[in-house]
């Protein structure tokens, strides 16, 4: 069995975790903090929801699989193929009204992230890609994704979710690639690598990201022509310190700054 014939049974488990956290967006919803620290970490029901629905998805067609979870942990990791799911990527601004999160699937074959897909249910978007090729599906029709030309940082514009989620050390090393930038902008979470991938946006820095937080990520930006690793320039579906650059000049500058 190939990729291509997962494609259709990633659509269900989008269509499924779309159907079930919908009739939470926008409403009283309760919240609650997973951190154990002074950092606030949300989780709601929706997550929740969401989660338990693609794994009952996936048990019931693919018993054999493994999966990784944000909310509900990890099952049989070291099989051949393993989902990694992240119900609600953007928590935050899920629970402040804003539609920049979305749901995160992604497929490993032998720990490599093969196929990856965000979907966005509020505004019915789907961002989805095979490490050869990314796909985008919404209102405005289905398209092919492909990143921009941008010959250095100096013209880029860049993302970060929020500088503050970074430690001191890291903010200061994140500093050097603002002064570099043309334009540093805040937000997006999963969105940020999803406009990369769609060459509205050249440069994407993180840090602190989980597994489930860049998995499925990584095929949509490698299939539009991007490059995703860490700030070591190493494989970056273990999450960590992330950089994502569209153009590969960009990101050989991002990490020499990073590095310094």
């Amino acid at each position: 069995m190939t990729v291509i014939d997962f494609s259709a049974f990633i659509g269900r488990l989008a269509t499924a975790s779309g159907e079930t956290i919908l009739p939470f967006f926008r409403t009283s919803l309760s919240i609650d903090d997973k951190s154990k620290t002074k950092d606030f970490d949300p989780v709601t029901e929706a997550d929740r929801a969401a989660e338990a629905v693609m794994r009952r998805l996936i048990k019931a067609s693919f018993p054999q699989h493994g999966i990784v979870g944000e909310e509900f942990g990890n099952e049989r990791e070291d099989a051949d193929y393993v989902w990694v799911l992240d119900p609600i990527d953007g928590t935050k601004s899920f629970i402040g009204g804003f539609p920049i999160w979305g749901t995160l699937i992604a497929l490993l074959h032998k720990g490599s992230p093969v196929y990856g897909m965000m979907h966005q249910p509020f505004i019915g978007e789907r961002f989805s890609g095979d490490n050869g090729s990314a796909t985008y599906k919404g209102p405005s029709g289905e398209r092919r994704l492909q990143v921009r030309r941008c010959a250095s940082l100096s013209e880029a514009t860049t993302y970060t979710t929020s500088p503050l989620l970074m430690n001191e050390r890291d903010r200061a090393i994140f500093g050097r690639i603002e002064q570099g930038a043309r334009l540093s902008r805040y937000g997006g979470d999963c969105y940020s690598y999803c406009m990369l991938a769609a060459g509205h946006v050249d440069l994407v820095v993180e840090t602190e990201l989980k597994p489930y937080d860049i998995a499925a990520l990584i095929p949509i930006v490698t299939g539009a022509g991007g490059v995703v690793t860490t700030w070591e320039g190493k494989p970056a579906q273990g999450g960590g310190r992330i950089v994502a650059a569209g153009d590969a000049r960009v990101h050989e500058e991002a990490l020499k700054l990073l590095n310094q």
